[in-house]
């Protein structure tokens, strides 16, 4: 049978596709842009009409679709997510979810590079639902912008269903799907969602420009989620020979790219081509990804491998977090007494960049929150130790930088001092310990 009678076959419409999941199944959803609206939308009426309960939805990164179907909260007794990175989908679930007894979300502790080890070895995964590029004629999807678990999920799961998208662009890279691996298809073609670029604060702008000034040319990047890294990307389009292995592509990465500032000839591996693992933007962006072969997508085991990522040399990477302690201990997923988002790749990205020859590992964070009021620089974390002081290297606030390792903790805890702002300072003399 040729690879078009049999796309044809496993052609059904949405409500199809799913009507076989059964009530108790553990189902993998592709992350983010991947996020496949149409059978999120077929699940969620089977949930509605009581065909469907006690459901175990498995993913990082939700976005409005998931939000609009599956993770509504009258759909939580009957849906459990079971979550690997909040974004602000779960934050309201859980700020509206009052004096229930059990948490609307099942949070599940886990670095971005063990998730597909996790979905593959520890969940008895029933169905992997995702977002794919358009078949070629050799039969071969590609996952487009959410490599990272979803590969994994896709080739364990008893029952793949892709939702073919024509917006979604074809990758180059370990990301291919064949049409025999496939169980169901449906196709939707609906515009990708497309995620605004916030703009940059001063103090921001500040804390980028420390950033930029420690980046020379031939440096690899990996850059988080947000204004800052976007702000820092802005100010190095005068660099040479930049590299990009990174976990999230952007389009201030991409902006690099363009612009000549990276041609990833000073990298040890994947020589010549930008490394990511998953995807998000604008349309301009996603049109820069498609059939890019200076674009290369690997699932988040090997791109969020310490030990791969370390084999290039001269490593930069940069990610934010939401306190620090005087020791250097790092919380960037608790906030205010709750689970916030997650621990992701920094600590894969940390370890890394600082196992790399010449490498550097930047957390950065605006020196105060709340509108000035509460230092993020303290004593005792609040939340869970994201990044251990043993690996935290160098730490950037608007008010400087400190490189922290081998020093002492006192030492680390006064140059951590003059990097909050002056007016806790004081305070934090008085503590420090």
């Amino acid at each position: 049978m040729t690879v078009f009678k049999q796309y044809a076959a496993k052609l059904v419409d949405a409500n199809t596709a799913v009507a076989s999941i059964p009530s108790g199944a553990h189902i993998a959803m592709g992350m983010a842009i991947a996020e496949p609206p149409a059978l999120l939308a077929a699940l969620a009426q089977r949930v509605k009409a009581d065909e469907l309960t006690d459901i175990k939805l498995w993913y990082f990164h939700s976005l409005a679709h998931a939000g609009e179907t599956l993770l509504r909260p009258e759909f939580l007794d009957k849906v459990r997510p079971h979550c690997m990175f909040l974004s602000a989908i779960e934050r309201e679930l859980l700020k509206n979810a009052g004096d229930r007894s059990v948490s609307p979300i099942e949070f599940v502790p886990v670095a971005f590079s063990d998730a597909p080890k996790l979905l593959q070895e520890t969940v008895p995964l029933d169905t992997c639902i995702t977002t794919v590029s358009p078949m070629d004629k050799h039969g071969w999807f590609t996952l487009g912008t959410s490599n990272d678990y979803t590969s994994a999920a896709a080739r364990s799961a008893k029952r793949l269903i892709v939702e073919v998208n024509a917006n979604m662009p074809r990758v180059f890279g370990d990301s291919l799907l064949h049409v025999s691996q496939v169980d169901a298809i449906i196709e939707n073609d609906v515009p990708l969602i497309e995620l605004k670029q916030p703009k940059s604060s001063p103090q921001e702008q500040k804390i980028a420009s420390i950033i930029a000034d420690m980046i020379d040319d031939g440096a690899c990047l990996q850059m988080g989620i947000g204004s800052l890294p976007n702000a820092v990307c802005a100010l190095l389009e005068d660099r040479k020979d930049l590299g990009i292995h990174t976990e999230l592509m952007t389009p201030a990465l991409a902006r690099l790219i363009q612009c000549g500032a990276v041609t990833n000839q000073a990298k040890t591996t994947f020589r010549g081509r930008s490394i990511f693992t998953f995807a998000m933007g604008d349309r301009a962006f996603y049109d820069f990804l498609d059939d890019n072969p200076a674009l290369h997508s690997e699932p988040v085991n090997i791109v969020n491998d310490p030990r791969h990522i370390s084999k290039n040399d001269n490593v930069v990477s940069v990610n934010a977090t939401l306190q620090i302690n005087l020791g250097g201990a790092c919380n960037s997923e608790h906030l205010m007494g709750r689970q916030y988002s997650g621990a992701g790749g920094q600590l894969d990205f940390v370890r890394g960049a600082s196992a790399s020859s010449g490498g550097k590992s930047i957390i950065a964070c605006q020196s105060t929150a709340k509108g000035g009021t509460v230092s993020r620089i303290v004593p005792v974390l609040n939340g869970p130790v994201t990044t251990p002081r043993n690996d935290t290297q160098i730490v950037v606030t608007e008010y400087g930088y400190a490189n922290l390792k081998g020093k002492s903790l006192a030492e680390r805890a006064e140059a951590l001092i003059k990097l909050a702002h002056p007016k806790f300072r004081s305070e934090l003399l008085d503590t420090k310990i």
